[in-house]
């Protein structure tokens, strides 16, 4: 059985990263994009990464231009919006494909061990994934799920042991 330190992914400065740095964390897997109407949650997701990540939680942010093109710019563009306009500390990576031919392996497992209400497809920017300290995969969001709305499942999440 797979679980998220089986996957590997791209900072947005082009390091290869082992999601394996995260194991015994929780984690919080988001595709991201900087101009939807969902991107004001960045303030909330980091307010979750502030909050509780002396506790274990890891906020993941993965950039995709899937949804109506919403974020069209470039690896620096998309780190120096989120800095500038959100203050966003939190890890952002490369952007990725979350459905198709293309998509990211992470996205093609964490698809397959939670599906969305109609179908696995993930079917907008800022759905959400939470993943427990053994490393596999406790719930999905919808996009529409403001993060502060998270914080009794994280709660129950960083609680929980291995």
């Amino acid at each position: 059985m797979a679980v998220l330190g089986d996957f590997k992914a791209t900072t947005l400065n082009g390091e290869e990263r082992s999601l394996s740095e995260y194991d015994g964390d929780v984690v919080l897997v988001v595709n991201t994009a900087s101009k939807c109407g969902f991107t004001p949650q960045y303030a909330g997701l980091e307010e979750l990464h502030r909050t509780y990540s002396e506790q274990g939680l890891r906020v993941l942010g993965f950039p995709c231009n899937q949804f109506g093109a919403q974020e069209p710019g470039s690896e620096e563009e998309i780190g120096e919006f989120c800095q500038k306009n959100y203050g966003v500390s939190f890890p952002m990576f490369a952007k990725v494909d979350v459905n198709g031919d293309h998509e990211h392996p992470l996205y093609t497992w964490l698809k397959s061990e939670k599906g969305g209400m109609l179908g696995s497809r993930i079917k907008w920017n800022f759905t959400k994934f939470l993943v427990g300290r053994d490393g596999t995969v406790i719930a999905r969001y919808a996009p529409n799920t403001e993060p502060a709305e998270l914080t009794g499942d994280i709660e129950k999440a960083l609680a929980a042991q291995i």
